[in-house]
Order: structure tokens, then C-alpha cells, then sequence
């Protein structure tokens, strides 16, 4: 008999509680705090947007970052997705944050964050510090918690000079092993924007400009110069590309690139020249993490603060574009006609004798090697799964 058949004798609650205990693995991890919305959204497969936090703690002035991080929240909930930012909050990784927490990071004076990229994650939690997950530390959550798509700004990636620095952005490896779908303006324009496409090839990263062209976005500029492999039309067709991924387990990410909206793009060759500039102005000794946000200052010094408005525009629609993808992807995951989804709805329903749905029985399909059966029995007829402080007693009937 099946399982599933099995589990529809026990209560409606009782089933909810262990599948959170079979499926949730952050459960089990002491580091990851997740809000209760957002662990309803993951356990349910509702549209989930997860979104970082480096724009609040190194990415704009306060308190400009507060009410841009929580309009960027509204922007995800207003398509019908559930947004999750991520970040590190006194050592405790927190996915989906109140306004409380996110106007306590903004005010970085006192909160005192550190960049948090993936090299970074264990030495801020062991020492309980706070935190603004990057790009790649933003990836490595959302993919153990089990959220699929990803807005931000902009990227990381191959650095200008990366030939005598080797200054490549850690979050192109991020992107080649975990199977997220990143939603961002293509990569900063401070970047050697070429060598980055050629390196997310070399990642196996889709790379894909979302909109009528393939031409692929640099930031600020609605154009780059460098072409997308990929077009991708609509928030269903990103969606379908998600789930093939997923469905092939292929652990490597995607990259949907939104040109910015043409109210706010500023022009390829205008910002190309004020890069030089902050570049020239640059300390030749500095390094590491300080650049990108200290070669951002100075280009929105340069623009007279034009570019902090283009930043704030093109990360909106990124949210608003990941959000309708979200939403079209659940309906996807949701449509797979699972007994336990079917549990989940009604808790009276069973599998027919053809299969799940009416469906006919299939046999396994073996390509190639040789094809080994097991069969196990259990020794006793009652499994006891202790759930926190609840003891549950499944009774198996063979």
C-alpha cells in the first residue's frame, strides 16, 4: 500500500508537522534564522524573492537605504510574491526581515555590518557580528533554505586590470554552483563586463538579456556592447527555464539580465567615461572589498547623484520582474499533481489503482548499466519521530 494512502489516516496537522521535519533541512541548522511567512512560503511552494542586504549596509546612504530596501519589499509583495531579504543579524543568519531589523542594519553607525560574502559567513557568525550578505553570500542562503529566485542590483565580476590584479568577483563561483536564478542588471559597469560573460561561461551559468534584445545590460546603461547568448520574452518563459533546471538538478545558476528602464538609463559612453575617472582617482594599494563600494561613491559623485537614482529605479524593477517570474514558477511546481500536495488540500484524497492522478503505471525506464530492485521491510509496525517536543506514532499498515 502506499505510503501516501497511510498518511491520509493521520490528522491534517499531525502530517503538516512531519513533512516540516522531513523536508526542512534548516531545521537542523543552529545558524539560519527563518521568518515564519517565509518557511510557510518554501515548505508550500508559494512564489518566494529572495533579495540581499548589502544595499542597505554598503550600498546607499542612510537612511535612503531603509526606505528603499522596504519599497523594494513592497514592490515584490505588490505582484503577489513573499519577499525575503537576507542578512546577518548579532552572528544569526536571518531570511525575511521585519522593517525593525532592516532600519537596524541601515543605521550602519551603530550596527557596524561587514560585506558578508561567502569567506566571510563564519567568521561573522562565530564572533556574533552583523552583517550585509553580498551576491554570492545572498546565493549560498537562498540555495540551503531552498529559494530559487534572486533579485539585486547588479552583479559582481571580472574587475578592470583583473590581468595583473585577479581580482574576479567570488559571486561568478557562487552563481556556477548553486542553482539559483539571479535577476540583476546584468554586472556593474565598472566591470570588465566581457571577460564576465566569458567566465559565466566557463561557470556553466544560462545567461539570458530578459526583454525583445539580446544585447546585455551594463548597470547603469541599457547597453553594453557585449551580446546575451540568450533571449528570454516573458516572466513564463524564465519560469519554464527555472523549473527544466531544477528538473535537471543541474546545480548551476542563471543569470536573467533587465535592461533599466529607459526613464532612468544613463548612456554607455557617458558612464564609460566617468568610470575612468574613478578609476584614476583610485588608491593603486586599494584592494579586496573596498572597491566596488568606494568606485560607486565616486560615480555618483561624478553624476551629481544621478546614478544613486538609476541604482534605486533599475533594483525596483528587478524585484518587480523576479517577483512575476516567482509567481509563475509556483504555479509550475505547484501543477506537478503530487498526493502529498493533494493531502496538503483536501486530506481526504488517494491514489487510484492506475497511479497518482489517474495516471498509468509505469515501469522504470533503464538507459544503459543494469537495473537493481531493492524491497525492505521494517521491523516493528509503529515508527515514533520526535519532533521538537512532540512525539508522533505513524502506525504502517502492510
Amino acid at each position: 500500500m502506499s505510503c501516501y494512502r497511510t498518511l491520509n489516516k493521520i490528522s491534517k496537522n499531525h502530517f503538516l508537522i512531519l513533512r516540516r521535519f522531513l523536508r526542512t533541512n534548516v531545521i537542523s541548522n543552529p545558524h539560519i534564522k527563518v521568518s515564519e511567512e517565509v518557511q510557510d512560503a518554501i515548505e508550500c511552494k508559494k512564489p518566494v524573492v529572495a533579495l540581499e542586504s548589502t544595499i542597505i549596509t554598503h550600498g546607499m546612504p542612510y537612511p535612503k537605504n531603509v526606505v528603499c530596501a522596504v519599497q523594494v519589499e513592497g514592490v515584490v509583495r505588490k505582484q503577489g510574491a513573499i519577499p525575503a531579504t537576507i542578512a546577518i543579524i548579532r552572528g544569526k543568519i536571518h531570511v525575511g526581515l521585519s522593517e525593525t531589523d532592516i532600519n537596524m542594519l541601515g543605521d550602519t553607525s551603530s550596527s557596524k555590518p561587514i560585506k558578508t560574502s561567502r569567506r566571510d559567513l563564519a567568521y561573522v557568525i562565530s564572533n556574533e557580528m552583523s552583517g550585509g550578505t553580498t551576491v554570492c553570500g545572498t546565493i549560498l542562503v537562498a540555495d540551503q533554505v531552498g529559494i530559487p529566485v534572486f533579485a539585486t542590483g547588479g552583479i559582481g565580476g571580472v574587475h578592470r586590470g583583473a590581468d595583473k590584479t585577479f581580482d574576479v568577483s567570488a559571486d561568478l563561483i557562487e552563481l556556477g554552483k548553486s542553482g539559483i536564478a539571479v535577476i540583476s542588471s546584468g554586472v556593474k559597469s565598472i566591470l570588465d563586463i566581457p571577460k564576465t560573460l566569458e567566465y559565466l561561461e566557463t561557470q556553466g551559468v544560462f545567461v539570458g538579456t530578459f526583454g525583445d534584445s539580446n544585447e546585455f545590460p551594463a548597470f547603469y546603461s541599457r547597453k553594453s556592447g557585449s551580446k546575451s547568448p540568450y533571449i528570454v520574452q516573458s516572466a513564463k518563459k524564465a519560469a519554464q527555464i527555472i523549473k527544466s533546471s531544477m528538473d535537471m538538478d543541474l546545480k548551476s545558476g542563471m543569470l536573467f539580465a533587465v535592461p533599466i528602464p529607459e526613464k532612468y538609463a544613463l548612456s554607455y559612453e557617458t558612464m564609460n567615461e566617468v568610470i575612468e575617472q574613478a578609476l584614476k582617482s583610485m588608491d593603486p594599494h586599494m584592494e579586496g572589498k573596498q572597491v566596488t563600494p568606494y568606485l560607486l561613491s565616486q560615480v555618483a559623485k561624478l553624476t551629481s547623484g544621478k546614478s544613486l537614482e538609476s541604482n534605486i529605479a533599475l533594483i525596483k524593477n528587478n524585484a518587480m520582474v523576479a517577483a512575476n517570474i516567482s509567481v509563475e514558477l509556483a504555479k509550475l511546481r505547484q501543477s506537478g499533481g503530487s498526493e502529498v500536495r493533494d493531502m496538503e488540500r483536501s486530506n481526504t484524497g488517494s491514489a487510484t489503482e492506475n497511479g497518482v492522478d489517474g495516471h498509468p503505471k509505469r515501469g522504470p525506464v533503464i538507459i544503459g548499466g543494469s537495473n537493481l530492485d531493492c524491497n525492505a521491510m521494517l521491523a516493528a509496525k509503529v515508527i515514533k519521530v520526535r519532533y521538537i517536543d512532540l512525539l508522533l506514532e505513524l502506525k504502517l499498515f502492510f
